[in-house]
């Protein structure tokens, strides 16, 4: 399908791939709010209904991209998919039950410019080229040096500050953004690889095998690494992935692949301002609001009822103070009393034959 419908046909499948990401994002980052990122937490998470959700929301969404560059150019699709950072922010303020804030909307602006800046002097491979067995041994060896570096770092401990455990969620969102980039890359190769000779003798399957399982190491190391990501946040670290992915890919393409931005000189500077106002978008949502916290997790402090003012009152006094034992001779036990015998009188009682005592 050529013409007007493919390009229609085009559009409407990039949508349904930025939508199939924008909601996966937003799963994974109400996901991320739930856990407490220790020990278990990702057997605990692949047990969820909703983590397999997420997993073929991001499905869906890659089909849905592989199909619009079926009907329509890479100069439209490519555009149209950097909408998913658009589309997550109302729906992740909706489930939040808050609206988007000014300066969400400015940084989401100002990253959607730059990318679209950046993909719009990006080309797309040549037809035939793709990164030989060395190549991409390199290539992989490097992306997972960068990807440890980035992802390194001490866990986020409560009470340094939500700026420590967005800077980390960043790391983890660049990370994420250069392996699905580089799984790009290798998935082009694989191809090649496969459309020019099909896999014949023991090297070649070798090879084709090897390619295999490091698309697929890169693959599901960026879903990880971006779940890890939105721990501290949606917006900021969504950015950061769609930014990282092109820009793994376009520097591959540049280094390794003979590729050049379009219009020579030029290309180069728009793609450096496209950078700038890219960073310029992050840096906006990453100023804005942090993750809501789970309400069911109970507070750390717990509160009485409230007062007449309607303020709660802490059930927990501000100062406890322990009682002190002081050393002293042990007390005396106290003397007990035996009743009295019928045919005794009671003390203070008068018996017969006793007289009052006299008064004065």
């Amino acid at each position: 399908m050529n013409g007007p419908d493919g390009t229609v046909l085009a559009v409407l499948l990039s949508l349904v791939s930025a939508a199939g990401y924008a909601l996966a994002a937003v799963a994974q980052a109400r996901l991320a709010a739930d856990s407490d990122g220790g020990r278990g937490a990702l057997r605990a998470l692949l047990a969820r209904g909703g983590w397999w959700g997420a997993v073929g929301l991001n499905a869906a969404g890659a089909l849905a991209h592989v199909a619009a560059l079926r009907y329509g150019p890479l100069t439209l699709v490519q555009p149209l998919g950097a909408l998913t950072l658009v589309a997550a922010l109302p729906v992740g303020a909706y489930g939040a039950r808050r609206r988007v804030t000014r300066p969400e909307w400015r940084g989401a602006l100002w990253t959607l410019a730059g990318l679209v800046g950046l993909i719009s002097v990006t080309g797309p491979a040549k037809p035939g080229e793709a990164l030989d067995p060395t190549e991409a041994l390199t290539v992989a060896a490097a992306t997972a040096t960068l990807i440890a570096a980035l992802a390194s770092g001490r866990p986020h401990r409560e009470g340094r500050g939500p700026a420590r455990g967005r800077a980390r969620g960043l790391g983890h969102a660049a990370a994420s953004g250069i392996a699905s980039g580089v799984a790009s890359a290798l998935t082009q190769t694989l191809t090649v690889a496969l459309a020019r000779e099909l896999p014949g003798g023991g090297a070649r399957w070798c090879q084709t095998a090897l390619l295999a399982g490091l698309i697929s190491g890169f693959a599901v190391s960026g879903l990880l690494l971006s779940q890890a990501a939105y721990r501290g946040g949606l917006a900021a670290p969504l950015a950061v992935v769609n930014l990282a992915n092109p820009a793994a890919a376009a520097v591959i393409g540049v280094a390794l692949l003979g590729e050049s931005f379009r219009a020579g000189a030029w290309g180069w500077l728009v793609a450096a301002v496209a950078s700038l106002v890219a960073a310029r978008g992050v840096v906006l949502l990453t100023t804005g609001p942090g993750p809501a916290p789970d309400a069911r997790r109970p507070s750390a402090t717990p509160t009485g009822p409230p007062t007449a003012s309607g303020t709660p009152v802490s059930a927990t006094p501000p100062f406890q103070v322990s009682p002190v034992t002081v050393p002293g001779p042990a007390p005396t036990p106290a003397r007990t009393t035996s009743p009295p015998r019928p045919d005794e009188p009671a003390p203070g009682a008068l018996g017969p034959g006793s007289a009052p005592a006299p008064v004065g």
